[in-house]
């Protein structure tokens, strides 16, 4: 019964994968974009997502209490077959609705593997193997886009930068400074190498190894100010060890106030989450004006169109 339902749902992904690959192969082409979303959980009963990264597949399923083993191989498989991609150039990830440690913190394992895909005007290192994410989120291209033509002539600050594409795009807007913070040391240097890469590297681009809220205590006591932000923080995170715990539904106010002592007058903040179930509480704070960006932000290939939310603040 089981290799049946295993035949069907691959053959119903293969040939969504395929149609979908043909057409947006051709349009991102054009664009110089190499990492696209192919299939975004369309069906309900084919539970994954699928994501091509010039001529790498991804291929992640949402895991639950039944969820079998076998199951995300075969459709892996089937992906791999129907647009020829060798076995060794196909990926799979298992994702879970909630997680303890961020996801992006939780390595998987230890091939240092990276290499190079195009995103428009600039490049980025991904690796797909050794971590749950691959260092690039591709729903956010077009938000890269609205930062670039932000940041001409201004302070850029990049709050939990992972590893720093924000930090490229407002670099390549011609930004006059960028800081880079991310609590993980690995992804403070990815962000290094990914800004090399593109040739942006120089003195007016600072990176910085911190938790966050110690950043922006430590920015506001010595009178920092920036003009533009991008803040997108993990929807929940816990370390025991330090003390640490963050809920994004319970604790983005404060985090949006702290961000705002450190933001000149007039600053422009992007904030964004993919958490699903985000309950937005931006009353009370020092706002001039709020627009909701996420109709603008997410791409054509995410049939998901909540797979992140974003907002423009203006204080």
């Amino acid at each position: 019964m089981a290799s049946e339902q295993f035949q069907k749902h691959a053959e119903i992904l293969s040939n969504r994968v395929k149609k979908r690959f043909r057409h947006l192969s051709r349009k991102f082409r054009k664009q110089n974009v190499e990492c696209f979303r192919l299939y975004d959980w369309d069906i309900p009963e084919v539970r994954a997502v699928v994501d091509w990264y010039a001529g790498r597949i991804v291929v992640a399923e949402y895991e639950r209490k039944q969820t079998i083993p076998a199951w995300l191989p075969a459709m892996a498989k089937a992906v791999g077959e129907v647009l020829g991609v060798t076995p060794d150039k196909v990926f799979i990830k298992r994702r879970h609705t909630k997680t303890e440690e961020g996801p992006r913190y939780k390595k998987l394992d230890s091939k240092n593997e990276r290499f190079i895909v195009q995103e428009r005007n600039l490049k980025f290192l991904v690796n797909p193997s050794d971590f749950l994410d691959t260092g690039l989120f591709s729903d956010h291209r077009d938000t890269r886009g609205i930062v670039a033509d932000l940041a001409k002539d201004k302070d850029f600050l990049n709050l939990f930068a992972y590893t720093g594409a924000f930090t490229c795009a407002a670099a390549l807007g011609q930004a006059k400074s960028t800081t880079t913070i991310d609590r993980s040391d690995t992804y403070i240097k990815w962000a290094e190498d990914n800004m090399k890469l593109n040739g942006l590297l120089g003195v007016q681009h600072t990176f910085i190894q911190s938790d966050v809220d110690k950043y922006l205590d430590k920015a506001a006591k010595l009178g920092k100010k920036f003009d533009l932000c991008f803040v997108d923080p993990p929807s929940f995170y816990q370390d025991k060890a330090m003390g640490i715990y963050f809920d994004i539904n319970l604790d983005h106010t404060q985090l949006l106030r702290d961000v705002f002592k450190v933001m000149a007058k007039g600053a422009i903040v992007i904030f964004s989450t993919n958490h699903q179930r985000f309950v937005p509480k931006f009353e009370g704070l020092p706002i001039k004006d709020l627009v909701e960006l996420t109709p603008k932000t997410i791409p054509e290939d995410y049939r998901n169109r909540q797979i992140h939310r974003c907002w423009r603040i203006a204080i």
